[in-house]
């Protein structure tokens, strides 16, 4: 979905899988065959036990037709080899049965996958009817952003651009964690996976930004829309571009350049907005100290003395809590929390938003290298992880970028 704006700003929505021409999906080979409306349930529930579609679900087993007047009845009787031409090829159950009621089988396609977009399911329907069922979680932007939202994204992207910039022509990448319901900064960071004597403690600062020297900047390969005119007069030391460049960088630097292939952009807003949690709730934390403290101890009781100990801790919990009316309402790591990004993650990256429980990430370069949200691999389209967040690239004007 591509939302617009003026001064050339587009938001577009990156969907869990690549996107694939209507008329280009994939398709199968299926035994079929012409029935008598009065045979099709009885044949329909007989096929369901001998040859289940077990991989074409959303395909319909039946198809129904009006011709000159009449209904025409088709049923799939089961899947085909790639090369296969002739009944006689059936399996023997199914052959059984076609004989019984006397069918003319015939090859027929269908689509291999279900459909992702309306647009696929017509398509897949001139073929052979199929269910279509769009997505069922509900994140504000798939279906397009309002004005004012879309205002609101362009704006604190181009505070993260700002934030990329470095005094001397260095371009890092910079993260912005956004509360949306607030419009709230949470927290920022840029890369810093070396800095230039920087003192240990500055380090763990997660709005610093140390400037590098020019031995150690990363040059990409990236050569595709803004990215072009812009990047041939900067230098870029954006980690996620190359995430492997500075093992083979570290060597070739004076030893008082501190370094942590970690610490990439979103790793570091991440760890500034759990510092700012620990910063605004102190007591939630003591609470669950105390009441880790209070479960040792009890461990080494008698078993009376263990229950009245629990009860305790219970109480003294509850006693903390109560001091802190705001302790109920610290939040579970970035549970809701948008994330701006001047380019899109590495998989390491994406994977920590993963687990932060990020709800959206709006990104403005792709990232042809390592890209982890459309560009290489698409995590957020991987069902076996337990969170999903939606992705957006927001495409910004060429007067903006760095």
């Amino acid at each position: 979905m591509l939302s617009k704006n003026s001064d050339e700003w587009q938001i577009v929505h990156i969907p869990e899988k690549p996107p694939i021409p209507p008329n280009q999906q994939p398709t199968v080979n299926v035994f079929a065959s012409f029935v008598e409306p009065k045979h099709a349930n009885a044949l329909i529930r007989r096929l369901n036990q001998i040859a289940p579609l077990e991989n074409l679900r959303h395909v319909k087993r039946i198809q129904k037709r009006n011709v000159e007047g009449k209904t025409q009845l088709s049923v799939i009787l089961c899947l085909a080899l790639e090369n296969e031409d002739h009944s006689n090829n059936l399996p023997l159950d199914v052959l059984e049965l076609t004989n019984s009621y006397q069918l003319s089988p015939f090859i027929t396609k269908v689509y291999k996958y279900a459909a992702t977009s309306k647009e696929e399911w017509e398509e897949q329907c001139k073929f052979w009817p199929t269910s279509y069922h769009p997505p069922t979680y509900n994140i504000d932007g798939i279906s397009g952003f309002a004005d004012e939202d879309s205002h609101s994204i362009f704006e604190f992207m181009k505070l993260a651009i700002d934030m990329a910039k470095s005094g001397d022509g260095l371009v890092v990448n910079a993260a912005l964690i956004v509360d949306p319901s607030g419009h709230q900064i949470i927290a920022s960071g840029c890369d810093q996976v070396r800095s230039w004597h920087a003192p240990p403690d500055m380090i763990s600062n997660g709005n610093s930004h140390f400037k590098q020297p020019a031995s150690a900047t990363f040059s990409p390969n990236v050569s595709n829309g803004h990215e072009t005119i812009f990047f041939s007069r900067l230098k870029l030391g954006v980690c996620c571009l190359n995430p492997w460049q500075w093992s083979s960088q570290q060597l070739d630097i004076p030893s008082s350049c501190c370094w942590h292939p970690l610490r990439h952009a979103a790793i570091v807003a991440i760890e500034s907005s759990a510092e700012r949690d620990r910063h605004l709730f102190p007591t939630s934390s003591h609470s669950q100290e105390k009441s880790s403290q209070h479960m040792e101890s009890s461990s080494a009781c008698s078993p009376a003395k263990k229950q009245k100990t629990g009860l305790t801790s219970v109480e003294n919990e509850k006693e903390l809590d109560a001091q802190s009316g705001d302790a109920s309402m610290r939040p579970y790591l970035c549970t809701g929390y948008d994330i701006y990004l001047v380019w899109e993650p590495c998989i390491m990256c994406a994977m920590a938003l993963v687990h932060q429980r990020i709800r959206r990430i709006f990104y403005a370069f792709p990232n042809p290298n390592a890209g982890a949200l459309g560009s290489v691999y698409r995590l957020h389209g991987e069902k076996s992880l337990n969170h999903h967040y939606a992705v957006f690239r927001v495409c910004i004007s060429a007067s903006v970028a760095p």
